[in-house]
């Protein structure tokens, strides 16, 4: 017993300072659980209504806002303890540019993801056509961007291949134009064929009035004269108003006594007999 009383009186002060300093440790590390919690909940609110409603950037910045707490915590236990925080900072900005320069290629994408987050070329569930990949966002992180394709595949793309391609966004216009296409034979009335047009247009009422509609003789084919549809429809009806005219469209076309041709091409065939008269046929071959 002798030794540790020995020992306490010896070093009492040093003794007393540890034990102070390790309470106010605990204390400062309670404090920035609660405050981190207490920021990340003010951030995660203000960020998320001046974003828009940004889920993905709000995320990020909510994330760093905590990280940020315990940062500062963590200087000042360390200078509680008598480290000098001066050069642990100098050396950690020494050991920082090494880090950089071996990891530039990640560090980009960090950067490239920083910059789509705040210019916002795409937004979390919109389609977007980018590097060759489509599909629907699904997470934009530092690193990379997540897409989920239309038949349900995983794609992840480096944010810095994002950021260098052009980004083909699908959703954010609030109209899309639509395109369709049908061929009728050179003998029926084109007048006939655009006036078909104009009826489906007339019983579809999410077709918008403005832009207004166009009907065109499109293509002089082989073996159809193309007549096309162009008409402008609210970006989330757009697919389900395209599919439900096209299947429409066959059904109009002929209701006007308009044959929709297939290809074919016409074969002269010239039979040669033993002496000089010879007979031509003509044939049409489907293709």
């Amino acid at each position: 017993m002798d030794p540790i009383l020995n020992f306490f009186s010896a070093h009492q002060l040093q003794l007393i300072a540890i034990a102070k300093n390790t309470l106010l440790t605990l204390f400062i590390l309670v404090a920035a659980s609660i405050g981190a919690k207490l920021l990340k909940r003010a951030v995660h609110k203000a960020v998320y209504h001046l974003s828009k409603q940004d889920e993905i950037i709000t995320k990020l910045l909510t994330t760093m806002s905590g990280y940020i707490v315990y940062l500062i915590a963590l200087v000042i236990i360390l200078d509680l303890f008598g480290v000098n925080t001066a050069s642990l900072v100098a050396l950690v900005g020494a050991a920082g540019l090494a880090i950089g320069l071996a990891l530039k290629d990640t560090l980009s994408n960090v950067a490239a993801g920083v910059m789509l987050l705040f210019l916002k070329p795409l937004k979390k569930s919109e389609f977007v056509e980018v590097a060759g990949s489509a599909g629907s966002v699904t997470d934009l992180g530092l690193f990379t961007t997540v897409l989920e394709t239309a038949d349900g595949i995983f794609v992840s793309i480096p944010n810095s291949t994002v950021w260098a391609s052009a980004i083909k966004n699908y959703t954010r216009n609030e109209k899309r134009r639509m395109d369709l296409t049908v061929g009728i034979s050179y003998g029926d009335s084109i007048e006939d064929g655009l006036a078909a047009l104009k009826e489906l247009v007339a019983e579809e009422s999410r077709i918008l009035p403005l832009p207004e509609p166009q009907y065109l003789v499109h293509t002089l084919a082989d073996s159809s004269v193309n007549l096309q549809l162009r008409a402008w429809a609210p970006t989330p009806d757009y697919w389900d108003i395209y599919w439900k005219t096209q299947r429409k469209m066959k059904e109009k076309v002929e209701s006007k006594g308009i044959t929709i041709p297939f290809p074919q091409r016409d074969l002269h065939i010239i039979q040669t007999g033993n002496g000089s008269n010879s007979q031509e046929r003509e044939l049409s071959i489907p293709q």
